[in-house]
């Protein structure tokens, strides 16, 4: 497997375990204090032993995706950020990559096309990009672009960029668009765009054959959510019937039907104990490589990961446990291919952890191993076999 985010894994499939158990493993952090970059590690399955490699200066890459080759790494750039101008727009960086050695290589860099880009996804046939631009700003508000990948790596100039209209009912955090993921469905036909500020799950289908367009809107256009709620990263099963979702700002995780581009809710769960009162923010969300768990941060006064077991008969979630991050912020974590290690990163604290994972169970045992990284933000493993 070369990324471990669920909703590349269909298009990437499983691959055999390397024979020492080592995989690369990379690191986008926010290059705003003491980070440069993309870090780059190996990470040993058999111990959980993490050991530097390399880096690669670039701004702010707060998500990366892995090409299914595993020879070329995508980067956004999540500018301007909370204070910078409007007028400025982030970017898409590609790096060529070695396995072997673990070194990065920059290729190029293409506009996003909007602000505060900060999600990736490669189609599954492998032939385009896509990116979320969050935007802080009202103008020109949220979107996500669609751009071609070159032969050689290098990312090309985006062919498309959809604005999406209108908000919610939170002032402050809901007065436009935010398209905070973009996903493809398991079958490879239609995109999936969560948007925290419109409440909306909006639907695309993909025909990259030209005959419809390259993406247009299905007929139901968008599943609506709970006004209020954010909808932030949509992940599927393993089975591909059932798709998953976070909440952010209602800090929750729904459970869908997925069918032919439609998404049908069939439950919604809350992430925090009975009686938490502090402030919450849900944030990433993995299912174990079994697909028998369904692991979320989420950060506020939380701070923690929520376990979630799944009913493999109708993909119902129920709640299996708790594990503090040990740190503020956990906003992305990855599973490791084999299961046995939670890597999450504590993106205001410095930290990472290594959490080793019971598989019959899906709980994270204490006194995981530290990593000091500062602003750490997203992981991708990648098999140097």
């Amino acid at each position: 497997m070369v990324s471990i985010v669920a909703s590349q894994a269909f298009a990437q499939g499983a691959a055999a375990v390397p024979a020492d158990g080592v995989y690369d493993l990379l690191v986008g952090t926010y290059t705003g204090g003491r980070s440069e970059g993309i870090y780059v590690y190996r990470f040993d399955t058999k111990t959980g032993d993490v050991t530097p490699v390399s880096s690669a200066k670039t701004v702010n890459p707060s998500y990366l995706v892995v090409s299914s080759d595993r020879r070329h790494v995508y980067a956004v750039n999540e500018l301007p950020g909370d204070n910078g101008p409007a007028s400025q727009r982030g970017g898409i960086s590609a790096f060529g990559f070695d396995p072997q050695s673990g070194q990065l290589t920059f290729l190029n860099q293409v506009s996003s096309e909007g602000n505060d880009p900060c999600y990736l996804s490669i189609s599954p046939d492998g032939r385009y990009l896509t990116t979320a631009n969050y935007s802080v700003a009202a103008n020109p508000g949220g979107s996500f672009s669609v751009f071609p990948l070159q032969p050689d790596g290098q990312v090309g100039a985006a062919v498309l960029t959809v604005h999406h209209d209108g908000g919610g009912p939170v002032k402050g955090r809901q007065d436009n668009a935010h398209v905070h993921s973009t996903v493809f469905s398991p079958d490879g036909r239609y995109l999936f765009a969560q948007d925290l500020g419109t409440d909306k799950v909006y639907s695309y289908r993909y025909t990259p054959d030209g005959s419809r367009g390259l993406l247009g809107p299905t007929e139901t256009r968008y599943t609506a959510m709970k006004p209020g709620s954010g909808p932030r990263h949509l992940v599927f099963g393993a089975s591909g019937r059932y798709a998953y979702l976070t909440s952010e700002m209602a800090a929750t995780v729904e459970t869908f039907r997925y069918d032919d581009g439609n998404l049908t809710l069939l439950q919604s769960l809350p992430l925090t104990r009975p009686g938490f009162k502090g402030k919450v923010g849900a944030a990433a969300i993995h299912p174990s490589p079994d697909g028998r768990f369904v692991y979320v941060s989420n950060r506020g006064d939380a701070n923690e990961i929520v376990i979630f077991a799944v009913d493999p008969a109708n993909g119902h979630l129920k709640r299996a446990g708790h594990q503090s991050s040990l740190g503020a912020a956990p906003r992305e974590f990855a599973i490791d291919p084999t299961g046995k290690w939670l890597i999450v990163g504590n993106q205001n604290s410095a930290t990472v952890y290594v959490f080793r994972r019971d598989p019959q169970t899906g709980l994270l045992e204490a006194n995981p191993k530290r990593i000091d990284i500062d602003s750490p933000v997203d992981f991708k493993l990648i098999s140097p076999g």
